[in-house]
Formats: C-alpha cells, sequence, structure tokens
C-alpha cells in the first residue's frame, strides 16, 4: 500500500540487509558462551517489535530462549506519559544473558523503565537491541548495544511501528508526512 502522505525512509531490502548484519554481530558476540549452560533470553517488546524481532531472530546462528512483554507508554498515537507492564515475561531470567529487543528508542523513558524492572531479577547481563534509534528525542540517560538505524526526528510507521493501530504490515519505514491525515 502506497500513501502519499508517507516518505519512504527504508526500503525492505534495507531493512533485511540491515537485520542480518545485526544477527550476525549478536551471534558472534554470544559465540564464546557455552550453548549447554546458558542460552541468551531475547525479550520481544510487544507490539511494535515484533516483525523485527522475527527476522532478528531467526538469523541467530546459535541456540536462544524468546520471551515477550507488553509495555506501554502510548494512547491513539501520541505519548501519555505514563508507563504500565502490560503482559511481563514469564522465563526465569536469574543468571541469564538478556537481550531485549525494541522497535525504537525515543524518549527513552520507557525502556529504562523496562531494563529497570527486568535488574530485580538478577540477570547476568543486559542488552538492548533496538531496530531504530532517535537520539535527538532521547529524555533519560539509556542507549542500545545494537541499533539498526538511527533516525530523525519524525513519525514513522511500517515494519511493526504504527499510528493509532494502523500501518504496522507495512514492509517498509516511512516517515508520516501530516499526521492529521494518517
Amino acid at each position: 500500500m502506497m500513501n502519499d502522505n508517507f516518505k519512504i525512509l527504508l526500503t525492505p531490502e534495507q531493512i533485511q540487509t540491515r537485520v542480518k548484519e545485526l544477527a550476525e554481530k549478536i551471534t558472534l558476540d554470544y559465540s564464546s558462551v557455552d550453548n549447554s549452560i546458558r542460552r541468551p533470553v531475547f525479550i520481544c517488546t510487544l507490539k511494535g517489535a515484533v516483525y523485527f524481532f522475527a527476522d532478528l531472530t531467526k538469523h541467530i546462528k546459535r541456540p536462544i530462549m524468546l520471551d515477550f512483554a507488553k509495555l506501554s507508554s502510548y494512547r491513539s498515537g501520541t505519548t501519555s506519559g505514563d508507563l504500565e507492564m502490560q503482559n511481563d515475561i514469564t522465563t526465569d531470567i536469574e543468571g541469564r544473558d538478556v537481550i531485549i529487543v525494541e522497535d525504537i528508542i525515543d524518549s527513552g523513558k520507557t525502556l529504562k523503565f523496562f531494563v529497570e524492572h527486568l535488574k530485580k531479577r538478577n540477570p547476568k547481563s543486559i542488552k538492548i537491541c533496538a531496530f531504530l534509534d532517535k537520539k535527538e528525542r532521547r529524555e533519560v540517560d539509556v542507549s542500545a548495544d545494537y541499533v539498526g538505524f538511527d533516525i530523525p526526528c519524525g513519525f514513522v510507521v511500517g515494519y511493526g511501528l504504527d499510528y493509532a493501530e494502523k500501518y504496522r504490515e507495512l514492509p517498509y519505514l516511512a516517515e508520516v508526512i501530516d499526521p492529521s491525515k494518517a
């Protein structure tokens, strides 16, 4: 679906190339971890990271575990400022390597909240892998260990990211030119 209100920022091919590069880097970084003792736990932050998470984890060349969490700070396409844990992980992460797979780091508030939440469970390590990073919008001190793309300010949709629950299914990443027309 093409829309005159969208400016394509990343094509499906650009996205897939970068996702494979990130998976190769993560695989290399965790290649020394004993497979029989500890498999990294990849945690998908729902809903926005689903496409990125699925593509990334299928390219990891080592045993891993998967889990999901749903946090919310957005309502109908705008930030509310309130953080809420809607669904928590079910995996015991004590002593485990954890990789949070995030769609986008914007203000950083939600991610910082989630990292602090997970630290209470005593994981061995926590790393962050973000599809997109908007460093210009950062309000708290948080950064990703693995970043797909740095992007400028602007509202983006596609590849899992939405505007009021629309446009997640787009295979590309696009900036919304006029959010009032989205």
